[in-house]
Formats: structure tokens, sequence, C-alpha cells
């Protein structure tokens, strides 16, 4: 017994998955929203829920990479004060020292 399977387009289900987003609020549950975008689309229910959550799972691991490197980065960033201070400092003391040379 062979199974028919369609194969659906990267933007047919992208866009599947949008019209469930944007359909929420006039569905009782997101299951029967679910079920009315499947129909309009041609695949079945459990499909577009199985879409939907891959699609949920990226969006977590897309948001844990961009806290970490927004962590990256702040901790970068407070590294690059620290020693604009010091180079600050440096700078100061190196010029006062300068200039009591020149005094003498």
């Amino acid at each position: 017994m062979s199974k028919s399977t369609k194969k659906f387009s990267p933007e047919l289900r992208e866009r599947a998955i949008r019209m469930v987003y944007e359909a929420r609020e006039s569905h009782p549950s997101q299951w029967s929203t679910i079920e009315s975008v499947a129909g309009k689309i041609g695949c079945t229910p459990q499909t577009l829920s199985n879409w939907i959550r891959k699609e949920t799972i990226k969006e977590g691991v897309a948001e844990d990479a961009a806290q970490a490197r927004v962590k990256e980065l702040e901790r970068e960033v407070r590294e690059l004060k620290r020693a604009n201070e010091i180079l600050k400092l440096a700078s100061a003391f190196f010029a006062q020292a300068e200039l009591d040379r020149h005094i003498k």
C-alpha cells in the first residue's frame, strides 16, 4: 500500500502559517483556525499543525541565539568602555608628563 503525499512549497507553508496567525481572532480556538486554513490550502489540519509547531521551535531557537549574541555584544561593549577609560587616563597622564617636562 503506497501512501500519496503532496509536497508543499516553503512559500505556501509560510503563507499558511501566517494565515493561521491572522485568522486566530475570528475562530473560537486555534484548532478551528487550523482546520479552516487547512481546508483552504488543501492540506490536512494535522499537517498544518505540524508546520506551526516546527516554526515555533525554529523561532525559539533563533530567539535563544539572538539573546546569546546580545549578551556577547554587551560584554564586548563593557570591555571596550573599560579599555577606553584606561586609554583616557593614560593619555592624560602622559600629556601632563609632557607638559611638566617642557616647563623644566
